[in-house]
């Protein structure tokens, strides 16, 4: 599989984003299979704490659903050879050296031995109304969401770094999602695919991210606590 080329291209695509340590292996191979029969395009998993048996749980999943499965890791702990890929993600917004280098200094022998295919993304967190489980466990500040052109120098920055993707996100459980205006504005200052995640919880909010210029739209905890939800996620982009 070419990650590039599964965030690629001018279709919109649409991410469920699974939290094992929320989420029960039973329950999460269900909404990835629920998420495969109503058009999502990739499952990402990955959260801030991890209980359960990282590769069993990716297999669960993987066995109910032919979608590609993208770590999304919040630590060097959540890695596994059973996925189809991971996002090296850097947290470009805050300015703990842990996780714009530290982390991946020391998961990136175990990446290499298991040949895992790794797509590197800028991570930008920006205040979504609360201090998010990212915020509090990277020790981190999130970009207020009214500092446009910060989070759009972020971003400018990181693509300049050679960066593949950016993921712009609001935290998991975020009381708001992230403005249209930032999106608009930092969409239209890179020429890289842009993931946008957080405070999504209705189908009118997941078009007015589109159109703002969302790439890629991550929904999470809207589908932990309501699955049937994923039916009205996936009639936005068919």
């Amino acid at each position: 599989m070419d990650l590039q080329k599964l965030f690629s291209g001018k279709s919109k695509k649409l991410a469920l984003l699974i939290d094992p340590d929320k989420t029960p292996a039973n329950k999460a191979a269900k909404m990835a299979a629920d998420a495969e029969k109503y058009g999502f395009h990739v499952i990402f998993v990955g959260g801030s704490l991890i209980s359960e048996p990282f590769d069993k749980y990716i297999s669960a999943i993987k066995s109910k659903c032919k979608l590609p499965v993208i770590l999304f890791p919040g630590s060097l702990f959540q890695i596994s050879a059973k996925a189809d890929g991971m996002l090296l993600l850097s947290l470009i917004s805050g300015r703990n050296p842990e996780y714009l280098i530290g982390q991946h200094v020391i998961a990136a022998p175990l990446i290499k031995k298991m040949k895992l295919q790794t797509i590197p993304a800028g991570y930008i967190l920006v205040e979504g109304g609360y201090t998010s489980s990212v915020e509090y466990m990277s020790n981190t500040k999130t970009i207020p969401a009214s500092k446009t052109d910060i989070i759009k120098a972020t971003a400018m920055a990181g693509e300049m770094l050679g960066l593949k993707l950016l993921y712009l996100e609001a935290g998991s459980g975020a009381r708001s999602r992230i403005p249209s205006k930032v999106i608009h504005e930092v969409k239209s200052s890179i020429t890289i695919p842009l993931i946008v995640g957080g405070g999504i919880t209705s189908g009118k909010e997941l078009k007015e991210v589109f159109a703002a210029g969302a790439d890629i739209a991550v929904i999470g905890t809207a589908i932990e606590k309501e699955t049937s939800l994923i039916k009205e996620f996936g009639k936005i982009i068919l």
